[in-house]
């Protein structure tokens, strides 16, 4: 009587005792994720405060003031225009992205997916057009005379064109190839499929600055050479120098989500079965959450650049200011003068 009572008793020690560890656990688990949020919602709300309206306002503002002054517009800054618009779509797309701090939506398809394609066309034609600007620039100091039949604005527009249809079509060709293949799956993520991914980090991140590295290795042979010959670097030293800060700050940006998917995609590649378990985002959502506001914040920074160091920006800033401010000048002198004669037409009818 006393053995089994002694067993029942050792039974619900240890039953008791399993289920406090396992409470234990729990709370641990849910104190780590609650502070997690919490150091994701203030790192989501600095870059909302901070670096959301610098990007915002500082594309439309780049766009506006190019357009504008079309007249006044050069190769390197149509490259700019189209590479605002890039980051505009971004800057606005992320809003959604920097408050989903529980990785809610990979849980729906149809988000995720919509997401992905946003995050992957703005990155591919981001890094695009990055690539065709070092490639211009080279050839723009290695032809002997300012002005290249390569380098004119026409061919420079047709460019434009080429980049934004090669990045929709990087993304949309693979896209519509992985839709057929997982057609009828209710969860199905594009953001998650293992392909998709090495496509990103190579064409979107890899090559691109392989290309990019080739390009300026060779500008510094030129710029070696050019030093005999004082009048070709200043001329051209600006813009040479705002492209080169500007892939440096995609690259710094990028880098880190770069080489969290690399992280997941090398995982996948030793252990097949690693291809279809949670990725690293629902593992390390803060690590994951950190490394995409660093992808969001180049499309903030890139205004900043241009504006200081865009001397023919700034030009055409201060005269877009002059000229808005002499309209509110006239306007505010045709509403005076109205004013004025008010008084005058109703003091005649009185008399």
């Amino acid at each position: 009587m006393h053995s089994s009572t002694a067993k029942v008793a050792a039974a619900s020690y240890l039953q008791l005792n399993s289920s406090y560890e396992y409470n234990t656990t729990d709370l641990i688990e849910d104190s780590d994720k609650y502070q997690s949020y919490i150091i994701g919602l203030f790192l989501s709300c600095l870059y909302t405060i901070l670096l959301f309206p610098i990007g915002f306002i500082g594309n439309i503002l780049i766009l506006v003031v190019n357009l504008n002054h079309r007249e006044k517009m050069t190769i390197p800054d149509l490259y700019f225009v189209n590479l605002a618009v890039a980051d505009l779509i971004l800057v606005a797309d992320s809003l959604i992205e920097v408050f989903n701090l529980n990785e809610k939506y990979y849980d729906y398809a149809v988000l995720c997916t919509f997401m992905s394609l946003f995050l992957q066309i703005n990155m591919y034609s981001s890094i695009f057009f990055l690539t065709w600007m070092s490639f211009d620039r080279y050839v723009a100091l290695a032809s002997s005379i300012s002005s290249s039949p390569l380098r004119t604005m026409q061919h420079a527009k047709l460019s434009c064109g080429l980049i934004w249809m090669a990045s929709i079509l990087a993304t949309l060709l693979p896209f519509t190839i992985v839709q057929t293949q997982h057609r009828g799956e209710v969860h199905f993520c594009f953001a998650n499929v293992f392909e998709i991914q090495w496509l990103e980090v190579t064409i979107g991140f890899l090559v691109p600055f392989s290309i990019i590295g080739l390009c300026y290795s060779l500008i510094g042979r030129i710029l070696m050479r050019a030093q005999k010959h004082r009048g070709l670097w200043p001329r051209r030293q600006k813009a040479l120098r705002m492209i080169v800060v500007v892939v440096l700050v995609f690259f710094i940006c990028w880098l880190p989500e770069n080489v969290f998917i690399s992280i997941q995609l090398l995982q996948g590649t030793a252990d097949p079965s690693q291809r279809t378990a949670t990725t690293l985002w629902h593992d390390y959502p803060l690590t994951g959450h950190i490394v995409n506001l660093a992808a969001f914040s180049n499309s903030c920074l890139n205004p900043i650049i241009y504006s200081f160091l865009g001397e023919t920006f700034r030009d055409k800033l201060r005269l877009f200011i002059k000229q808005k401010a002499s309209w509110s000048v006239v306007n505010r002198f045709c509403h005076h003068g109205l004013d004025l004669r008010l008084p005058v037409r109703s003091e005649v009818s009185e008399v």
